[in-house]
């Protein structure tokens, strides 16, 4: 391949280029790749030139310059009466026509002109904003310095830094990041709508790439899947210095996702503009048609019936009328014609049918037309737009109806199906109160509570605190048993120690600022852990620093009243959080060599684990559990378990290499924490309040009375979700309550006896039983 300029060219669809396996491959050694995968260059934009891969950019209008007019006219034309009045305007330049063409066609080039204005300008909107996109500025490695691009420039094997609270680009690999071990925190709301910040890790190999100078020497292969709409799949290979590395989803960062809480990271280009997962979800705009539209179609075309109708009536008497001896009507001048000739009165039928047909036409008015295209418009840029009331102030964003072919769908809403937390909670957690030891901490009243006393018309009054107290953001407990060290005077002292150390210790939080209690912040992956860290700080327990292996703890109070040492604890391991697990723990050394693993988790996957005795504290902290769960509080279980080095060595060598395994590596890490995770002790529990949207239960009950059957998913236990559905007004005393359940004891003995089969015809006829009892 001749030295050719590694500049920005136009792509297209392309199966994707191969090379050696050597990590500095240039486009010598470049070969037709298989299609069952793509092999990426990083650095190198002359070994993937011959790949073809698509540009950067992207579209998401619905017409070019080319397609405008024929599609537009078409999509003009799938309305009955654009067509009707097509007809009529190709009847008016006949000699049967007794009206002028102009009378007809003029109109009707109105209603299409302002009806293609109108689509030209809402897709001028939509190239607006692919403008803005394509052009969105971010940094790009080329001759070993960092220059800002427009993402449009971008090609896949580039090497690109993006800041915090930026969007990515293009799909990347994660190489490197500014947070310890690798970790950046990624927010994947405009994918799938969540707005806990989920946690993305770089390989151990990369990490040093971080840097300017480091970054511009990065020469590696990426042996991967072909571009696909999964956007929670990857698989692939890093050939990197002639290891082999494998990928997941982990290290895979999406277009459409914005990093957060992390300085920046470095990642490389793996997919590009249209063949990223984002864009490979997203569907051409569809020409949508609203109910009402669609109904006047029908209308019209009962219109069009009753003017048939009367046309052939008016048909028939003229065929019927027509005869030389009316003279006086000049009918001579049309005989050439035919239309009136009485030798032929099947001739005058039928053409008179056409000439009724073009002088009844105004029976369905096109004036009517071009005022609903008109009132769309204006009702979607000047009311729908402007309209404050739909204004969010936090993060100034007004409404925007970036198409006004559905306006008059608003408000014939049947049905709202609703998510619970984010949706109708803040997802702001407090920490709230806990239980430790089997002793509960903390007074107040929950919202939920509140709302559950109200509708009840129960007197209960919250208990209101100094006005001069300060809280830390997701810190909202009071009791003064354990604040300012008075929990050393607990007869449970110890196992409140216990308590703290775990919340200060079992997460994966990273502080940003001073290290200084009110200036230091908590970056994390969830609200939850932030509430958790923030509440063992509130207790003495301040973390203050992480490093790869190190976690740093000012704790206060814990030998004496007033004293303060800073501690730290080797973090061994971490067996992280995932849904299937439900749970996370780290083994940690302190500095006197005591070993422990800290866990904390869902109540069912806990108890399932704790050793033998203390039937009593686990009797009462359940007990607390479902009294919090009631208060519409979330619970999380925390134990911990001392290790021996033995235990400890023995385990850690399974865990390496598990870890280190290419293949079920997820499942293999699972079975290993399983092997460790025996025999807890139980600590007690923390309840964390999620409050209510501002507004929610006013809106909810407007919405209820306005006829709309609202459907709302929670994965709360069953008192606490109707105690949630008291307090958002969803269900009030006036309704009838039918509980749907499959936990009976038939069902359990089942479950008990591990068929499946039986257990899934229990569950189907219980089902069903309680639904044939709804009247």
């Amino acid at each position: 391949m001749s030295e050719r300029k590694a500049t920005s060219r136009p792509r297209h669809s392309g199966g994707g280029a191969a090379g050696g396996s050597d990590s500095g491959s240039s486009s010598r050694n470049v070969h037709p790749q298989a299609p069952g995968y793509r092999t990426v260059f990083c650095n190198d934009r002359e070994a993937n030139y011959l790949a073809k891969y698509l540009g950067n950019a992207v579209s998401t209008t619905k017409y070019n310059l080319v397609t405008f007019l024929p599609k537009g006219l078409y999509e003009q034309f799938r309305r009955v009466a654009n067509l009707y009045f097509l007809t009529i305007s190709c009847l008016s330049f006949t000699p049967v026509s007794p009206v002028s063409p102009v009378t007809n066609v003029i109109p009707l080039s109105i209603v299409l002109f302002v009806s293609l204005v109108k689509e030209a300008f809402e897709d001028w909107k939509r190239l607006q904003n692919d403008m803005t996109i394509n052009n969105s500025p971010v940094d790009l490695m080329q001759d070993k310095t960092w220059e800002s691009v427009p993402w449009r420039s971008l090609e896949v094997g580039d090497i690109v830094k993006v800041k915090q609270d930026g969007f990515f680009p293009a799909d990347l690999l994660l190489l490197a990041s500014t947070n310890p071990d690798g970790i950046c925190y990624i927010e994947t709301a405009n994918l799938d709508g969540e707005t806990n910040l989920k946690i993305r890790k770089a390989m151990e190999k990369t990490w040093d790439y971080v840097t300017q100078e480091k970054a511009s020497e990065f020469k590696g292969q990426i042996q991967c899947e072909q571009p696909n709409n999964s956007l929670y799949t990857f698989t692939g290979n890093l050939i990197v210095q002639k290891q082999t590395l494998p990928l997941g989803p982990n290290q895979i960062v999406l277009r459409g996702c914005s990093l957060r809480n992390t300085e920046y990271i470095v990642g490389v280009v793996v997919f590009t503009g249209h063949e990223t997962k984002v864009m490979m979800n997203t569907m051409n705009v569809p020409s949508k048609r609203s109910t009402l539209e669609k109904k006047l179609d029908k209308v019209i075309a009962t219109l069009f019936g009753v003017l048939l109708t009367l046309c052939i009536i008016g048909a028939i008497g003229s065929a019927l009328f027509v005869d030389v001896r009316y003279y006086y009507l000049q009918l001579q001048v049309n005989v050439e014609s035919e239309q009136f000739n009485p030798g032929n009165r099947l001739v005058v039928f039928v053409l008179s049918i056409f000439t009724l047909i073009t002088l009844y036409s105004p029976i369905i008015p096109i004036s009517l037309y071009v005022s609903v295209e008109m009132i769309k418009f204006i009702q979607s840029t000047k009311f729908i737009n402007n309209d404050l009331h739909m204004y969010h102030v936090e993060t100034n964003t007004p409404a925007l109806a970036r198409t006004s072919n559905l306006n008059e769908e608003l408000g014939q809403v049947e049905y709202v199906f609703s998510d619970k937390t984010g949706t109708l909670t803040r997802n702001l957690m407090e920490f709230f109160k806990c239980s430790v030891g089997g002793e509960t901490y903390g007074s107040g009243v929950s919202e939920i509570e509140m709302g559950v006393a109200r509708q009840n018309a129960a007197d209960i009054e919250e208990v209101q605190r100094p006005s001069s107290a300060t809280r830390d953001k997701g810190f909202n407990f009071d009791d003064a048993r354990l604040m300012s060290g008075a929990w050393r005077n607990e007869p449970n002292a110890e196992m409140c120690r216990e308590f703290f150390r775990c919340l200060a210790i079992c997460h994966t939080v990273l502080p940003e600022g001073e290290e200084t209690p009110d200036k230091l912040k908590y970056q994390a992956a969830s609200p939850d852990e932030a509430a958790l860290v923030t509440a063992a700080k509130n207790f003495g327990f301040f973390f203050y620093r992480r490093t790869p292996t190190m976690v740093y703890v000012r704790e206060s109070n814990v030998e004496k009243m007033g004293n303060v040492q800073d501690v730290s604890y080797e973090i061994l391991n971490v067996l992280e959080f995932n849904s299937t697990r439900k749970r996370q723990s780290v083994v940690c050394r302190y500095k006197n060599g005591r070993l422990v693993l800290y866990c904390k988790g869902a109540d069912t996957v806990i108890y399932e684990r704790l050793g033998a005795g203390s039937d009593e504290i686990k009797q009462i902290t359940r007990v607390h559990m479902e009294q919090y769960g009631e208060a519409g509080l979330r619970t999380l279980c925390l134990a911990y378990k001392e290790l021996s080095e033995d235990v400890y060595e023995s385990w850690n060598e399974k865990f390496i290499n598990a870890k280190s395994a290419l293949r079920d590596r997820e499942k293999k890490l699972d079975e290993v924490a399983e092997l460790i995770e025996t025999d807890l002790n139980l600590i007690g529990c923390t309840a964390i309040e999620d409050k209510l949207q501002e507004g929610v239960p006013s809106c909810i009950e407007t919405l209820a009375k306005a006829g709309i059957k609202i459907w709302v998913l929670t994965g709360d236990k069953l008192e606490t979700a109707i105690n949630i559905a008291y307090a958002c007004k969803l269900i009030n005393n006036e309704m009838k309550q039918f509980i749907i359940s499959s936990e009976t004891d038939e069902i359990r003995d089942a479950e008990n006896r591990g068929d499946p089969v039986e257990i899934a015809q229990l569950i189907k006829e219980t089902v069903q039983n309680e639904l044939q009892k709804i009247p």
